[in-house]
Parts: C-alpha cells; structure tokens; sequence
C-alpha cells in the first residue's frame, strides 16, 4: 500500500492473541496496515519491542515516527502496565494518562484501560475504551455491546464511560466446546450455519435465562436421543450463551437507551441475527473503525 504521503503517526491495537498496526498521515488517512497472530500471548515471549519494531521496519516508518498503542500491551503482564482511568471516565482524558515507553528514536505511548471500583460489581476494560473513543460522539445515553471472548456491556453518557459490566461469552463458549462433555456434540462440524438451531438456543434461554445450563445439557441429549448434527450443537450452544448474556445485559438496566452494536465479521452476525429475532433495536457500527478513530483522536491530543 506504498503512497507518497508521510505518515503522521502509527497506531497499534495488541490484543491478547493479535497485532494490528496501521501508518496513518495528518488527515487520518491509512497509508499502510498490517496484521498478526503476535499479540501479548507471543510478545510475552518474543518481545513487544522486537515485534514492532520488525512491523515498522516492514512498513518502512520513519525511525522517529510516533507510536500510540491500546490494548493488552498496557496491561500488567503486558510491555509496560498503563493503569487505568476510574470509573466514570471521560474517555478523552485517556490520552493524557498514556504511559511512555522508553526507546532511542520513537515516542510511544500505551494508552490505560478503566477500571470500575465498585465493590459489588468490580470490572476492568483494556482496549475497548479505545472503541469507545472512537464511538463516543456527545450525542447522549447510549448503550454500546461489544462482543468477544469477553462480551462488555457498556452505558456511554455524552463521552464519558459511565458503567459497563463483562459477559465471559466467548471463553465460556471455548471452554464447553473444548473441554467439557459438550466437545462431543460438536466434533465434525463443519462450520454450516444452522441457523434454526441458533435461534432456537436464543429465544429459549432469553425466555427463561436462568434454565441456561439446563439447555446446554439438552443439546448432548438432543444429539443422543434425536440424531442433531454437530453443526446444530454448535449452533444452538451458542444461541444459548448469547441469548443469556442478552437477558442479563437489559436486566442490568441496559434498555432504556439506544443500542449499539459495536463488533465485525462473524460475532456481529450472530449478535445482529439474536437482536433482530428478539425484536430489540440497534444500529451496528464497525468495531475496526471504531478503534482505528479513537486512537487516531489519543494521537492527536499527544502530538497537536
């Protein structure tokens, strides 16, 4: 993607298991972006520096060209650990907590996650505040879902992150499926949507959310007893852990303002298909942009 603009800065977004970083000029137009499996998982081992270091160097950046991060490069068992802004947080002080990293040419800076510090609900983000920056446009109350390994549920006032709560969807999803007598029901699927089993899974939990671990176990015995495909298993084991996480999401006071889906790719199918049949409305916004614009904003407030 070589272009004759300069780049302004570069923004990273390390995750636990992956690595994205865009070259990005003074009108916030990607010159370059590149993406890997090297997130915090391998950093640890390899070495954060060394990564970027070898992402810029591929890119041909400038040597002394910015570098604004998010994510779990901040984190304690991360690069270097970038606190976090209480709760509420204005999300455009975060640029103003970023935490320096020390290297001979570059300026980078890891922005902090938030913490709630609620001794009833205590709750941490890394990376998705940055989403939020990015989403947050003043316009008032609004409810942002935010799916992935692990879902939050989070209440935006104006741009001030006022609460959010974390769903373990995803990793819930990965430990039944690998480890527990539910990997059975799913071996040989093939990754057909079956999508009469995923609603099924939806609408039955969110109608009675605390039957949940009962439905799951129904899904071994639907297989056994009535010859249900993996691919239905797999299906319906997810329609159920969405369906709940949903229930729990507007029981904790979640729908009494307008809803966002904030996600790409397969997860924001499978939230916008659970919505949609649920009759509750949304609007989608892409998760990638969203992260993209709020560190682009961080940049911005660091080097004016």
């Amino acid at each position: 993607m070589a272009t004759h603009s300069t780049p302004r800065f570069a923004a990273v977004d390390w995750g636990t298991s992956s690595f994205r970083i865009w070259l990005v000029d003074a009108r916030g137009q990607i010159l370059a972006e590149r993406r890997s499996a090297e997130g915090m998982t391998v950093a640890r081992e390899t070495g954060f520096r060394k990564i970027l270091d070898g992402h810029l160097a591929a890119m041909q950046a400038p040597q002394d060209l910015g570098v604004v991060i998010c994510g779990m490069a901040g984190a304690r068992q991360g690069w270097v650990e970038a606190g976090y802004l209480d709760c509420p947080a204005p999300l455009d002080a975060l640029a103003a907590r970023a935490i320096r990293v020390g290297h001979e040419t570059r300026d980078i800076r890891i922005l902090p996650g938030v913490a709630q510090r609620d001794a009833d609900h205590p709750d941490v983000i890394r990376g998705e505040e940055t989403q939020l920056l990015g989403l947050a446009h003043g316009e008032g109350a609004l409810t942002v879902v935010m799916p992935g390994t692990h879902s939050k549920w989070v209440r935006l006032e104006g741009t001030t992150l006022a609460g959010f709560a974390t769903h373990m969807t995803g990793e819930i999803f990965q430990a039944l499926t690998s480890a527990t007598l539910l990997k059975h029901a799913v071996e040989g699927a093939t990754g057909r949507r079956d999508h009469a089993a995923f609603r099924a899974g939806v609408r039955e939990t969110f109608a009675a959310p605390a039957g949940w671990s009962s439905r799951l176990f129904e899904v071994r015995g639907r297989q056994l007893l009535f010859g249900a495909d993996a691919d239905a298993a797999r299906d319906r084991i997810s329609g159920i852990l969405i369906g709940a996480e949903i229930a729990a999401g507007l029981a904790q006071g979640a729908g009494g303002s307008p809803l966002r889906i904030l996600a790409s790719g397969r997860l924001a199918d499978l939230y916008i298909e659970a919505f949609e049949l649920l009759g509750i409305a949304f609007a989608v916004e892409d998760a990638d942009r969203a992260t993209l614009a709020g560190l682009t904003f961080a940049a911005g407030r660091i080097w004016p």
